[in-house]
This record gives structure tokens, C-alpha cells and sequence, in this order.
């Protein structure tokens, strides 16, 4: 069983639902036991930082999650939830993340003075040549779309890159270190690519 942690922040409606066109036992909860039982985690989020960090932190779920990662349990962040993920994020002001991933989380740059931000739409990824393509992308490619939706990306994580996206520069399009991963881009949202990224992570 896959528990979608519901902590108050984020469409959980989409998530679920693509789970359940791939056949998969997944469930939205708030529950800390339930969570210990699943088998797997999705950490989702949509919004800012510095609420869902608070949220997270006063509901108790953030320990739960950072618990049962320590453990060895497979953790799947997504968008806010992956940058949830990193030490911290300077979005408006410094907060503290779940420290997961090493690195932290920054403004996207306009460095062509024409790029709009929020960064929405279709990016190709991007897969970085000095570590194994990451175990969720066993069933897509190099090049393949996504969907993106988002201000901020992560930073100073260049050990737990998994895969990038071209946006004016190089952001940090997904992360993984053992078996915490990372997703900036909504797989959920990313038609046939995405289905197939939850369905390679269900089989972690």
C-alpha cells in the first residue's frame, strides 16, 4: 500500500487517481500509523514553503516521513514535496526543510530578461552523465516531457541529481539518494512519461 500524505497542502484528488489508473493500493491520509504501514510514501505539495514546512512540522507527519525514510522506506517527493525534501529554501526567508537531500532551494533567474516565472509547462529531461539513469526512469528516456509548475528549484545538490531541465539554465528537474526521491515536475500531470514514473517508483 502507497500512503499519500495528506497534510492539508497540495490536489491530492490528480495524484490519486493516476495510482489508480496503474492498479495501484494507494490511500490519502493524515495518519501517522497508516503511514508507518504503507509500503511506500508520496510526499506531494503545492503552495509555499514556509506553510506546508509549518504544516508538516505542527501535524507531526514531517517526523513520521523523515522516520520511516530513515528506515529505508521508499519516498517519493513531489514538487513542493521534493523541495520539502532539501536543508532549506529561501522563499521568502529562510525556512527549514526535512534535510533528506542536501541542498537548498532558490528563486529561479530571469537570466534572459524574457523567461516568465513561474516556469509552467512541457521541459525535456535532462539525465546527467556521471551517476546511473535513477531507478523511477527505468521505463522512459532521456528527452522525454514533463510538466513543470514552479518558481523555485533545487540547489547545491549536484550529488543527487537525477535528472535536469533547461529553463534560461539548468535547474534541478528530479533527486535521488538511496531511496529518497525527487521530483520537481508533476508526474501525475505528465501524461503516458508520468504514469510511467510512478509505476517504475511502485515497483521500488
Amino acid at each position: 500500500m502507497i500512503a499519500i500524505v495528506d497534510y492539508g497542502v497540495g490536489n491530492l484528488f490528480s495524484l490519486k487517481s493516476s495510482f489508480s489508473f496503474i492498479g495501484e493500493d494507494v490511500v490519502v491520509t493524515g495518519d501517522a500509523d497508516t503511514i508507518r504501514k504503507s509500503d511506500k510514501i508520496i510526499l506531494p505539495g503545492v503552495g509555499a514553503f514556509e506553510d506546508a514546512a509549518r504544516k508538516l512540522k505542527e501535524s507531526g507527519l514531517g517526523t513520521v516521513v523523515m522516520e520511516e525514510a530513515k528506515k529505508g522506506k521508499p519516498l517519493l517527493g513531489i514538487c513542493l514535496g521534493m523541495q520539502l525534501l532539501f536543508e532549506k529554501s529561501y522563499e521568502f526567508g529562510t525556512h527549514e526543510g526535512l534535510g533528506l537531500i542536501k541542498g537548498e532551494i532558490i528563486p529561479i533567474k530571469n537570466t534572459t530578461g524574457t523567461l516568465k516565472i513561474p516556469h509552467m509547462g512541457w521541459n525535456n529531461l535532462i539525465f546527467p552523465k556521471n551517476r546511473p539513469v535513477c531507478p523511477i526512469f527505468k521505463y522512459i528516456k532521456e528527452g522525454d516531457s514533463v510538466y513543470f509548475v514552479h518558481s523555485f528549484y533545487g540547489a547545491s545538490c549536484d550529488k543527487s541529481v537525477a535528472a535536469l531541465a533547461e529553463y534560461g539554465e539548468l535547474l534541478t528537474a528530479a533527486v535521488w539518494d538511496g531511496n529518497v526521491y525527487g521530483t520537481q515536475f508533476h508526474p501525475e500531470k505528465s501524461g503516458k512519461v508520468g504514469l510511467n514514473i510512478l509505476k517504475a517508483f511502485c515497483e521500488l
